[in-house]
């Protein structure tokens, strides 16, 4: 068997200007210097408290607690009315078509989104039945730890030499290297295809259409 194992903000979902927006808000709301758009990308795929104290630059729980309140209440209110503010990017459902057919081939979720949100997601695109199983910040520490791999392959039963970590952004890189798994680089997401050579993607993609190609690789 093989496990595939997807990041979302930026690998599977366009969500770089939605958490921005509602990030900026959340700061705002409480009288504190609301962080810049490019800040905002390098803390997206850390679980929420942790990107949040990263931007605050505080260890302080109740300022990191507000924050994090603030902003789930931005979200959760511009999605009663916005519903295509978490776009799949194009190729990824066809992607993720293909795989779910292979024999052997089980698929998953390692993100910093909490559970509540990434069922939404999946059920939004209705597909959450291409997943066997979804690691969050709800049972796992942060990325890049690497228990949410760890808890994927528990679940799996999958060994880490037939586990693909599929990330965007440096923290899903150093996930997979911590779990001793391979790695694949997606290049249209929030960290610069350099950093992720550098935190050691197996290979990169630019293209959804050359995921199965690159999953052989780093399995060879």
């Amino acid at each position: 068997m093989r496990l595939i194992v997807f990041d979302m903000d930026g690998t599977l979902i366009d969500t770089q200007a939605l958490i921005s927006e509602h990030m900026g808000s959340a700061f705002r709301s409480l009288d504190l210097p609301a962080p810049t758009p490019a800040e905002v990308r390098q803390i997206i795929g850390l679980s929420l408290p942790v990107a949040v104290g990263q931007l605050a630059g505080t260890s302080d729980i109740d300022v990191i607690e507000g924050i994090v309140g603030q902003y789930k209440s931005f979200y959760k209110a511009s999605l009663e009315h916005e519903f295509d503010r978490e776009p799949l990017y194009p190729g990824a459902r066809e992607a993720l078509d293909r795989l779910r057919e292979q024999k052997g081939t089980v698929l998953g979720i390692a993100t910093g989104k909490g559970l509540t949100g990434v069922a939404r997601i999946l059920d939004n695109h209705r597909i959450t039945g291409h997943f066997t199983t979804l690691q969050t910040p709800d049972h796992n520490p942060s990325k890049p730890h690497p228990g949410m791999l760890l808890s994927a392959m528990e679940e799996t039963g999958a060994a880490p030499e037939q586990t693909v970590m599929v990330g965007d952004t440096v923290f899903d890189m150093e996930l997979a290297r911590a779990a001793k798994v391979r790695s694949i680089g997606v290049s249209w997401g929030y960290h610069d295809a350099a950093e992720l050579i550098k935190a050691g993607a197996g290979t990169l993609i630019h293209d959804y259409s050359e995921l199965d190609a690159a999953i052989e690789r780093v399995l060879e």
